[in-house]
């Protein structure tokens, strides 16, 4: 999917080590590499909230927009790794792409079901979804957002697959067509004890262990 935003980079010069990076980031911006398109890698930084920006819109990390390095050309790229630190929930690295319009490419598209199945609704099934997301072929224009299937028809026992999603010429799935995307199953209900069995497991007694029987005496 296309974005409008324009994100600008600045080449990182010097060492390219964790106090150089720490250094980035508390200038107020992120560390992050730029590769792909046969052109050698650059390290840059950019702005942390024009990231959050994108990997928060609709299509998310799947979005291709205008990358502007500091004395080069705008290139289309996309994000294509990123890491957050583990407490705070902050960015501190992320690797971009750089993106041929007219060149196929794998990417991985979130499926959203719409809804609410027959079994849920009548039969008091619970909706379990398997794939949250599919990898697919296409061109970068045609990279969808999301994937919607419908599974208000779905009833207990109902499968939806990968070869059940919409399908299209833009489209080549690279996930296994009879992969489980969800599915509707019935809830297990406990089998009642049978008269006499205990409920709960016995539990030993505390205190000193019983003494084991004597020995017959030996016969002379």
């Amino acid at each position: 999917m296309i974005s409008q935003e324009l994100v600008a980079a600045t080449p990182r010069e010097g060492k390219f080590n964790k106090n150089a990076a720490r250094r980035v980031r508390v200038a107020g911006k992120i560390p992050a590499v730029v590769y792909g398109a046969s052109e050698p890698a650059v390290a840059v930084e950019v702005d942390p909230k024009q990231i959050q920006r994108i990997l928060w819109s609709e299509a998310g990390h799947n979005s291709i927009f205008d990358l502007e390095i500091s004395g080069a050309a705008k290139t289309k790229a996309m994000i294509v790794d990123w890491q957050y630190e583990p407490i705070k929930g902050t960015l501190l690295h992320i690797d971009l792409k750089r993106i041929a319009l007219d060149k196929p490419m794998r990417v991985h598209v979130p499926v959203q079901l719409t809804g609410t199945p027959a079994g849920v609704k009548t039969q008091g099934g619970i909706l379990d979804q398997v794939l949250r997301e599919v990898e697919v072929e296409c061109l970068p224009t045609d990279i969808p957002s999301h994937i919607d299937v419908d599974v208000a028809n779905l009833e207990i026992g109902g499968v939806i697959r990968v070869a059940d999603l919409p399908h299209g010429d833009k489209l080549k799935f690279l996930s296994g067509a009879d992969a489980t995307v969800a599915h509707v199953i019935a809830i297990k209900e406990e089998a009642a004890p049978a008269e006499g069995t205990p409920t709960e497991p016995e539990v030993a007694k505390k205190g000193k262990p019983a003494p084991a029987a004597a020995a017959a005496p030996a016969k002379k």
